[in-house]
């Protein structure tokens, strides 16, 4: 038998050392924050891949947990968000433009920075799994029940973490000097700031009945549908009818701006339902909704499409006479704009002031404005005057509820429009009956940030004219 006793001692050490083990440890350990240890670690094709891929898989998986139920997987999706990656890549060679073993405890190689990244990522993936995927299935994860600050804290959290483990590692490896850290550290911020800020890519969408007209997967913008849209809207204003002479008529617009809650779809067409059921409104409602289900069915929720619905029913209205209803329902913010979302399409928030603009420029003189959001006080200022009356889900400092995935309607539609209304013509006593209800259902589902407090203000002028629509509707209803 051959002596090997003149072999180097550390002949078959590096392989233990370079293992795949020994770097997710050290990627765990530069997660939280601790220096890693880079001693015999080995950067071959193989771990690079295996390094990259696994949380790639990983986290693929993970975003299928979010989905309850049956889902759908987007292959194409496969091909978007490899920016970060050669964001990353090229960091790690301005931090280690050549390979080096001459500095002891830091990374032999741009590879070996980037597979420590990557290693560090698998850690990232699953504990933050382990915190949203319970609070995403449980409907805890929303502005409506952890609060606006509550909700931009836990937010802040998960962004923040994976910011400042890639900053550390990056700030301390490589080259000693200040400027190429530093472009690096801006490049890597910008490509995570990015990354939140537009909307991320989703690999699956839930899957939907077959008898569904419409798919959960992405929109696409056909040409077809492009051209088919302006239609849509042509077709539906024009429906807009005259009401009948002698009587207040009521005109009717929903705008459901918010296309990734369905919610706001079903509260759409509850209070056009409710509108034409109870107000005799057939034939003068349109809704413009935001929603994969109804591109063939109504207009999009746009502030354009708004604007124009508007000034169709100024042209058919007695405007010295008629009411018109819009009621907005999305998500708010505390400044007053619609929450707008219909991906890939890109629409603009509508706010007070520009609905109180096309309302005075069209001429409409008696309106009701309802306002179903967060923070939607913030409304009843811009809008208030003599001839309209308004009512808002929430004050101005305080969100609303039932606006989650899970929810059928909101708090504020479902006390107002679905119950109240459908026992009153009297838009005060719906909105002040509904206070009550809403105050009740907010303490038993544990609403964490006090009640939303809905708001109402009634002018002198519309609150004559809607005395008259109501003794016109209580007539008819007892004939």
């Amino acid at each position: 038998m051959a002596d090997n006793s003149d072999a180097p001692a550390d002949a078959h050490e590096p392989m233990a050392r370079g293992a795949l083990g020994a770097w997710w440890w050290q990627g765990a350990r530069s997660a939280f924050l601790f220096k890693p240890d880079w001693t015999g670690l080995q950067t071959t094709p193989g771990n690079i891949a295996c390094l990259v891929l696994v949380p790639q898989v990983l986290g693929l998986l993970i975003e299928r947990l979010y989905i309850e139920g049956a889902a759908s997987f987007d292959w194409p999706a496969l091909q978007m968000g490899w920016l970060a990656t050669a964001i990353a890549m090229w960091v790690c060679w301005l931090l280690v433009p050549h390979p080096r073993s001459d500095v002891a405890n830091q990374p032999a190689s741009a590879a070996a920075l980037f597979a420590m990244m990557a290693a560090q990522a698998l850690t990232v993936t699953t504990a933050l799994a382990l915190v949203f995927v319970p609070m995403v299935r449980g409907g805890v994860f929303s502005p409506a029940v952890l609060g606006r600050w509550g909700w931009w804290a836990v937010w802040l959290f998960a962004v923040g973490w994976v910011a400042v483990a890639q900053l550390a590692l990056v700030w301390r490896s490589g080259t000693r000097r200040i400027a190429p850290r530093v472009i690096g550290i801006v490049l890597l911020v910008g490509t995570i700031a990015l990354n939140h800020w537009l909307l991320p890519t989703r690999h699956w969408y839930p899957s939907v009945p077959p008898s569904a007209e419409a798919s959960a997967e992405p929109l696409k913008l056909t040409q077809e549908l492009i051209e088919f849209q302006p239609q849509v809207l042509a077709a539906r204003l024009q429906g807009i009818g005259r009401g009948r002479p002698g009587v207040v008529n009521l005109f009717s617009i929903t705008f459901a701006p918010y296309a990734e809650e369905d919610v706001f779809r079903r509260e759409s067409n509850l209070v056009t339902s409710v509108m034409e059921d109870r107000f005799d409104a057939a034939g003068r409602t349109v809704q413009l909704v935001n929603h994969r289900d109804t591109i063939r069915e109504w207009p999009w929720a746009t502030p354009l499409n708004l604007q124009r619905a508007i000034q169709r029913v100024a042209q058919v209205m007695n405007r010295d006479e008629d009411v018109i209803l819009i009621h907005l329902t999305s998500h708010g913010a505390r400044g007053g704009a619609l929450s707008a979302e219909f991906w890939p399409l890109s629409v603009d928030s509508v706010t007070p002031q520009m609905l109180k603009t096309w309302l005075d420029d069209a001429g409409i003189r008696y309106r009701i404005i309802s306002v179903s959001a967060c923070y939607s006080g913030s409304w009843i200022q811009p809008l208030s005057d003599a001839a309209s009356l308004v009512v808002t889900a929430a004050d101005n400092d305080h969100t609303s509820y039932g606006c989650g995935k899970r929810s059928e309607l909101t708090f504020f539609g479902k006390a107002v429009f679905d119950e109240q209304l459908r026992h009153t013509w009297s838009f005060e006593r719906a909105h002040a009956a509904a206070r009550t209800i809403i105050a009740q259902r907010e303490r038993e589902a544990g609403k964490s940030d006090g009640y939303s407090n809905p708001q109402i203000h009634v002018g002198a002028q519309v609150r004559d004219r809607l005395a008259r629509l109501e003794a016109e509707r209580a007539a008819a209803a007892a004939r």
